[in-house]
This record gives structure tokens, C-alpha cells and sequence, in this order.
């Protein structure tokens, strides 16, 4: 790996082309370095736990609303939109804002936490529906997605967007825009123009997660996709950029970052090195925000100790600067603990996720949100007397730049009404590369078969899963098969509406 420097270049002082950040990402996106199987293995992985999640949140009323629009976008040869029949294609840019949208809504994919935010499995449903549409192979799909994860790991590990109040899309789009050009062969100098488009067209603010949190939230890395495909469009037809995008005197750094004196260092491989960033990745295992993930199987070890709830005074969690600005009470969000809030709202809320963990000993993806169990009684008690603080060893731990270190979790201080207090600590969820039980084909299997049993067919089941764990052989007309379709009387939104603009 090599640091590739970043700051803000004044107008009169020149920066080459071929020392923009910009550049650098085009450049291992036209490489053609090798992949190994356990980086391919992981790919796999990733496109099964997509689908699991976005199948399961196929009739919820943002994914069928996204999907509503794509259908307003047939395409002979296009792309597929998940639950819809293989043989109705739609417009890849539309397909990847339905699938993007059904694979984002439930939370439950994979995530990758540094310097900033990330959910990179957000980068497949672009990727694939341009694959599906280009008539490109599953090997040409692996490499392409092998590219948009390192570029979206590496920008995560360096700038930092949330401290700015800038959402974490801003990311997302040019490591998609990066991947599409892989999978297309595309030249340097195209990428690099594809990528700058991405980065100027995705810059929004946190709002997105904040406050009373709307169904945007699982719209947003969708939207970024297709940015993403309409900006490689533009580029393929010889259309120009913002440039240089980051670098420029006024760019997104100056303006939007850390102004004119801001300096990055961003990690990236070294032109023809493997890109092995996705193994640094992690998926969930609860549907639930990933800073939440250990302390969800700490409340369930934890409950072990607790013979009355009534018991309780109070319960301290000692966490990470994120986990407690973000999803604990260093937000300052009052609809943090509303038992009236929406399903977004309470996933970003870990005195919510921690009191119901605490009590049921386990989540669930439907049942733990659902609006009688946050309304509760004794849950709404339990809930309020729970806070976070920010404990400065958890915020070393979770920068730590050993991906074998890293630490998301926090300590927990249960202190009783007697005055006894009951302790204990985890760092990593027990699914996490280096937690009790990290996850494997079978779990990713697991997961997939548990979200999708009552919605799908056997037989569709094993026609998914098997094209997925032959993918890097898949050819192109199997490709456009790597869908899973419900039966269409179970499928909200199956035909297009009226109800829209389109």
C-alpha cells in the first residue's frame, strides 16, 4: 500500500493530473491486478447477504415505492429489479435505485467503520445492474466489485465526512463510478472524469440521520448509485468533470471538508497490488445500526445476571466518540427515546436497542421494532434509564488502524438500586471477523434462508444460491439470471402505477 497525499491546491499553483486524488482512484480501477479466492469468496458472500436483506424488505412501503419507479422504466435487455420476474427488464440506472433501495432499507448489510461511515455492499446494486445490462461476465463482475470496495474502504479510512455534517455517500458514489469503470474496461482518463462527476454530484449533509430519521436514509446510497451510472454514462460520451474535484481551490475539501488547509492521507494499493479491502469488511447479524452489534450480544450475555428489571437505577455505557454522538445521548436527539419514533429513528438509538436486547436476550429484524414492543411500559422504563458517555480508550480502539484491534463495542455499568453494579465489556460482535463466532458461507446462507423461507420458493432458493457460489464463472446471459424472484402474487408494487410523475 502506498499514502497518497491530499490537500487544497490555490488556482495559481498547479496540481498534474496524475497527482490528483481523483486520478490515483481511476488508476487501480483500469488496473488488472489479481484476485484471490478468499477475495472472491467474499464477493460471493456479499452478493448473498444483499440479496437476503433486500428480499426481506421487499414490501415495505419505501422498496416497493422505489421499485414502482423502476418499473416506469422497462428496457429490453436491461437489468433486473429484485422480486420482479428475470425475464422483465428494466433501465439499469432505475434497477439499481430499486435494488439499492431494498437492499439499504432494513440496515442489516455489510459495514466498514474508520475515519468515516461506510456500508459498502451499497456498491453492488450498481455495479450488477450495469453488468446485467452490458452483457458483462461474473468475472468481470467480481473484479468490479473487488475495485468499488477498495476505494470506498481507503476513502473511509482517510476523510472523514460526518464531523463536517456530510453523509457518508459522498464516498459510495465515486467508489461505485470507480467499479462500473473496471467492469467496463474503461480507460483512466474516463474513470478519472466519472469519478470527479460522482464526487461534485454527491455531496448532501447528515440530516439524512438526524433527528426524526425518514425513509431517505435507505433512499440515499441508492441515489448515489445511479449518480454514480449517469455519470459514467456522461463520461463514455466524452463529457468533462469538475476538476480537480478534491484538490481544487474550491473543491469539496475547501468547502466542504476541512477547508483550504486540509490534508488528507488516503491508503491505496500500489498500481497491479491485490485489492483485499473488502476482507476488512463486516456484515451484521442484527438488523440494527453496526455500532449496535456488540452491544446486542453483550445485553443478551448480560441478561443472564438480571433477576428483576425493576431492579435497575440506571445503565452507563462506556463507548466510542461515534457510538455516543451518533446513536447515543451525545446526539441530543429527543426522538432517541420516543417510543413513538419510526422504525429509522429507533435503529439509530442505542438505549432503545440495548433496553429490548436486555430484555428479550436476542433481535429481531421485524419484531424488535415493531411499534408495541418500543411502546412497552416497562421497556419506555427500562429505556430512559439508560445513558452513553464517550470513554476515550473505546475511541482509540475504534481508530485503531489494525483491522485486528479495531474495537466498536463499549463496557456496560448496570448499577442496581441496592448499589450493586454489574459489569462487563465486548469489543467486537460475536459475527465480526475477530468475534466468538465469525460469520461464514453457511451463516451468510443462514441468514439469507431465515429472511427470505416464508417469501420464496425451495426451488428458487437453490437456483440463487448456486448461480451465486459459481459467479466468477457465470457468463453473461447467467448473470442477467442473478436475481431472486418472488412469487408475484406475494409482491406488493408488481406493475406499474399511476400514482407518480413517471
Amino acid at each position: 500500500m502506498r499514502q497518497i497525499p491530499v490537500r487544497v491546491y490555490p488556482s495559481k499553483e498547479k496540481i498534474d493530473k496524475k497527482d490528483q486524488l481523483a486520478w490515483k482512484l481511476a488508476e487501480i480501477s483500469s488496473d488488472n491486478a489479481p484476485i484471490k479466492e478468499d477475495v472472491i469468496d467474499m464477493v460471493i458472500n456479499r452478493v448473498i447477504d444483499n440479496a437476503s436483506v433486500a428480499i426481506a424488505a421487499a414490501n415495505r412501503r419505501p422498496v416497493a415505492s422505489a421499485r414502482s419507479m423502476a418499473l416506469a422504466h422497462p428496457r429490453a435487455g436491461g437489468s433486473t429489479v429484485f422480486g420482479m420476474p428475470n425475464d422483465q427488464k428494466f433501465s439499469c440506472e432505475w434497477a439499481a435505485w430499486a435494488n439499492g433501495t431494498a437492499v439499504r432499507e432494513l440496515d442489516y448489510h455489510d459495514t466498514f467503520l474508520a475515519a468515516d461511515y461506510s456500508h459498502p455492499g451499497d456498491n453492488i446494486p450498481p455495479i450488477l445492474a450495469v453488468a446485467q445490462q452490458m452483457g458483462k461476465s461474473g468475472k468481470d463482475f467480481v473484479r468490479a466489485a473487488v475495485t468499488a470496495y477498495e476505494i470506498h474502504v481507503d476513502l473511509v479510512k482517510a476523510i472523514c465526512l460526518h464531523e463536517h455534517k456530510k453523509d457518508h455517500i459522498a464516498h459510495l458514489a465515486p467508489a461505485a463510478a470507480g467499479g462500473i469503470g473496471t467492469l467496463l474496461g474503461l480507460s483512466t482518463d474516463t474513470i478519472y472524469q466519472a469519478i470527479q462527476q460522482a464526487v461534485h454530484v454527491s455531496f448532501t449533509t447528515r440530516q439524512s440521520r438526524k433527528g426524526e430519521i425518514s425513509s431517505w436514509k435507505a433512499y440515499a446510497p441508492a441515489h448515489a448509485g445511479k449518480l454514480a451510472i449517469e455519470a459514467v454514462d456522461r463520461c463514455m460520451r466524452g463529457e468533462g468533470a469538475p476538476s480537480p474535484i478534491y484538490e481544487g481551490e474550491d473543491s469539496v475539501i475547501s468547502y466542504m471538508l476541512s477547508g483550504k488547509n486540509g490534508k488528507y492521507s488516503v491508503p491505496l494499493p500500489e498500481l497491479g497490488e491485490e485489492k483485499r479491502a473488502i476482507l476488512e469488511t463486516y456484515t451484521k447479524e442484527h438488523s440494527a445500526e453496526y455500532q449496535s452489534q456488540a452491544l446486542i450480544d453483550l445485553a443478551a450475555r448480560m441478561k443472564t445476571k438480571i433477576k428483576n428489571f425493576d431492579d435497575i437505577k440506571e445503565i452507563m455505557i462506556h463507548t466510542s466518540h461515534h457510538t455516543h454522538y451518533v446513536i447515543g445521548t451525545g446526539a441530543n436527539d429527543p426522538q432517541k427515546m420516543d417510543p413513538s419514533a419510526s422504525r429509522e429513528t429507533l435503529d439509530h438509538s442505542i438505549m432503545y436497542i440495548f433496553a429490548v436486547a436486555l430484555q428479550d436476550g436476542t433481535w429481531h429484524h421485524v419484531d424488535s421494532y415493531a411499534p408495541e414492543r418500543a411502546q412497552r411500559p416497562d421497556t419506555i422504563k427500562l429505556w430512559h434509564k439508560i445513558k452513553t458517555v464517550e470513554d476515550a480508550k473505546w475511541t482509540e480502539m475504534y481508530h485503531d488502524q489494525d483491522p485486528n484491534k479495531k474495537r466498536f463495542g463499549g463496557r456496560v455499568e448496570i448499577t442496581l438500586n441496592d448499589g450493586t453494579t454489574i459489569i462487563d465489556e465486548l469489543g467486537v460482535a460475536n459475527a465480526h471477523p475477530a468475534g466468538a463466532r465469525p460469520f461464514k458461507r453457511a451463516d451468510y446462507i443462514k441468514k439469507f434462508d431465515t429472511l427470505t423461507a416464508d417469501i420464496i420458493t425451495k426451488e428458487e432458493r437453490n437456483r440463487f444460491i448456486s448461480l451465486c457460489e459459481r459467479l466468477p464463472e457465470l457468463t453473461a446471459a447467467e448473470v442477467q439470471q442473478l436475481n431472486v424472484q418472488i412469487p408475484i402474487d406475494k409482491l406488493v408494487a408488481n406493475k406499474r402505477d399511476q400514482k407518480g410523475i413517471f
